[in-house]
């Protein structure tokens, strides 16, 4: 174990222990078992302890040999935030599947189409990367992929410093990806390949390294909420489409330029954030630029509709700006009010015929 956290470390991925034959973090001291030190005053993590799981993570090979000195058959955890990673959590475990609008949050499935089969994280993943045309994660053999005891896969990525991902759980309601896929991002950690447990080891898959995360899944971590200051709350009530065959809602009088047809909103909004998104696979050339101050403009004249909030607008933007051009954060957010004050004078209704 502690030429896996070495190797870790070599990486720059930070790394604490884990509880002998356990995916957990190695217990905290007494004193931080009962909530009397926190991380930020903890001073065991000052002295070289382990304390807090991740917050204790670090790259320092003379502290790591130190600590797996003391408890050689600790497994290694890594802080994702630190290393700048996210991990797709694929759970394989068959389970009764939830309601249908949370398999895919933000994605309406309607009352005719058949489920039979889905049963686990990799088919709603594989599902949700064939909707968006792109390669299922847990077939990209490009980036490093690790096989958990448990029959799942944890699909690494690379990740730029802007925006943080955050974590989640495939049945959050919160944030979530898609059902039984779990993400390990910031403010989390994941097992390291060659970790030992009780249940078996995690093992990796080829030699390939993390590769950068790509587009489409960042845009779809943005959309669904994966980011600092956006927590996007689904009221699946709205979310849910009419029953097979049934007739489709018509917007009330006088009251159709407020609501809007909310899947043409969700359509539209993906569409602008695209394109900026987009602009991540070259440093220069694409129009970045023009593409922001269109998405805002769009995406402004729906806050003038009613259809989202001014926050969440300009955190959504900033957040698909960042990941684009994490250098150019202030020149984004001067577009990025430019447009959304443009876009205010003319509210956008999409979906919703006059």
């Amino acid at each position: 174990m502690l030429a896996v956290a070495l190797e870790c470390a070599t990486a720059r991925w930070p790394v604490h222990p884990l509880a002998p034959g356990r995916k957990s973090p190695a217990r905290n001291c007494p004193a931080c078992q009962d909530g009397t030190h926190t991380p930020a005053s903890c001073p065991c993590l000052r002295t070289g302890g382990w304390c807090h799981g991740f917050h204790a993570a670090t790259t320092d090979t003379a502290r790591i040999t130190a600590r797996w000195a003391t408890r050689p058959a600790s497994g290694v955890g890594v802080s994702c935030g630190p290393a700048q990673l996210v991990v797709i959590d694929i759970d394989a475990r068959t389970k009764t599947l939830p309601e249908r609008d949370r398999l895919w949050p933000g994605i309406p499935i309607h009352d005719h189409v058949d489920l039979t089969g889905l049963a686990n994280g990799f088919h709603t993943l594989a599902v949700l990367a064939a909707l968006r045309g792109a390669t299922d994660p847990a077939e990209d053999e490009t980036t490093m992929r690790v096989r958990t005891p448990s029959g799942g896969l944890h699909v690494w990525y690379q990740a730029p410093a802007s925006p943080d991902f955050q974590c989640s759980t495939g049945s959050g309601t919160t944030r979530a990806l898609c059902w039984q896929v779990d993400v390990r991002a910031h403010g989390g950690y994941v097992v390291a390949p060659g970790t030992i447990t009780n249940e078996g080891t995690y093992s990796r898959l080829g030699t390939a390294a993390p590769a950068p995360l790509p587009p489409w899944l960042a845009r779809e971590l943005i959309r669904t909420g994966h980011t600092a200051s956006h927590t996007v709350r689904i009221d699946h009530a709205q979310h849910r489409p009419p029953a097979a065959g049934g007739p489709k809602p018509r917007p009330r009088e006088g009251a159709a330029r407020t609501e809007g047809n909310r899947d043409a909103v969700a359509k539209a909004m993906e569409t602008v954030l695209t394109d900026v998104t987009g602009c991540a696979v070259a440093a220069e050339n694409m129009g970045f630029s023009e593409k922001l101050n269109r998405a805002a403009y769009t995406i402004g004249g729906m806050v003038a509709a009613g259809h989202l909030d001014q926050h969440t607008a300009e955190q959504t933007l900033q957040a698909a700006a960042d990941y684009a051009r994490p250098r150019q954060h202030k020149r984004a957010q001067q577009i990025i009010r430019s447009g959304l004050a443009a876009g205010a004078q003319r509210p956008m209704y999409p979906g919703v015929r006059s």
